[in-house]
């Protein structure tokens, strides 16, 4: 089964995507004609989820082609580089928008040879590809995750993993509606997801259009739920995993494995194999993006704390590899001991 809506879609060399700064209210789409609007809509989460963030930024490498064709040689090689940059500075901690793009640029080096027209076709094919693909690792993931699932389970999630997040279907978010369609009979708590509400705005929405049985909590409601023996297991997503298994991702996560691993509750993150930075030691590495003071100071037009007042406000945090009972992706569960586990994996990949 898949959803009546579309994250991302490539129509007439414009990249359609589902506006979430206005969901659940609105559902109405933003273009992006240029690479310039891709950025922004990154910047801005329009889209956001580490999954979609990287199908999203390989078609903003396919428009700057586009947009400096007609520039000759070094030129056009000069304005090239310079677009990818700017895109890979749009958001700096989810892995998967570096992952994209520095797989069109290598398309790009590999083909450069051949005439401009042909060229253009062969980097938007793999935007394409990158994006189906997207859409078939998340479901092939979802199968392997739905089997920490347990019959008639409640689990509880953070932040927005579903169709939204990726180019469809979802990782966490899809291996709940995976186990609901395999008629598990289960229970969802979904966090509200301070300050941006991801939660409650996007995945509030997916589980409703789903029709999952869930109900909507304040993040401090999760210790709560889980200190009572009401949680059977966390499912939650990742913008960057290390080597070391250590997993970065929305703020408020690592206090939720902290919980887990003080009242025995399985916290499994799910993430494609391309969410995994093999080259980074650990967590400590990441860096972690600090965002605007408005999303705390305000909720949506409302201001609710005093003007001027200092804010922290990071976008993410991570959460040790000794908290983490497993890493569900499409090559299957990661388990400790993790630096061996996904260095198996790294070797895996390489044959």
């Amino acid at each position: 089964m898949d959803e009546s809506f579309k994250t991302i879609e490539f129509i007439d060399n414009t990249l359609i995507l589902i506006d979430q700064r206005l969901l659940p209210q609105k559902v109405e789409y933003f273009l992006c004609k240029t690479f310039l609007d891709i950025e922004f809509a990154i910047r801005d989460m329009v889209v956001r989820g580490a999954p979609a963030i990287g199908a999203t930024a390989a078609y903003g490498v396919y428009l700057a082609a586009y947009e400096f064709q007609s520039l000759e040689g070094s030129q056009f090689e000069k304005k090239f580089d310079e677009a990818i940059t700017f895109l890979n500075n749009s958001r700096p901690t989810a892995v998967n928008l570096v992952w994209a793009t520095k797989i069109m640029k290598e398309k790009y080096e590999s083909v450069k040879h051949e005439n401009k027209n042909r060229v253009l076709e062969i980097l938007l094919h793999l935007a394409h590809t990158i994006k189906e693909d997207d859409i078939a690792i998340n479901k092939e993931l979802s199968k392997i995750g739905s089997s920490v699932v347990p019959q008639k389970a409640t689990i509880l999630t953070h932040c927005n993993t579903g169709a939204l997040a990726t180019a469809g279907w979802g990782t966490a978010l899809g291996i709940i509606k995976t186990a609901f369609y395999e008629n598990k009979e289960i229970f969802v708590y979904a966090d509200e997801t301070r300050p941006r509400l991801q939660g409650a705005r996007l995945t509030a929405w997916e589980l409703q259009q789903a029709n999952i049985p869930s109900t909507l909590i304040s993040d401090s409601v999760a210790a709560t739920l889980i200190r009572d023996g009401k949680i059977d297991v966390v499912i939650l997503g990742a913008d960057r995993v290390a080597s070391n298994g250590d997993v970065c991702n929305k703020i408020g996560t690592f206090m939720l494995s902290a919980l887990c691993k003080m009242y025995h509750v399985p916290f499994y993150s799910a993430a494609p194999v391309s969410t995994i930075d093999f080259a980074m030691k650990s967590g400590g590495e990441i860096i972690i993006e600090e965002r605007d003071a408005r999303e705390v100071t305000f909720i949506g037009t409302e201001q609710i704390a005093p003007t001027g007042f200092n804010v922290y406000n990071p976008a993410f945090d991570v959460t040790p590899h000794a908290h983490v009972t497993g890493i569900i992706t499409e090559k299957g569960i990661l388990r400790a001991p993790f630096n061996e586990s996904i260095e198996q994996l790294r070797i895996s990949l390489q044959k």
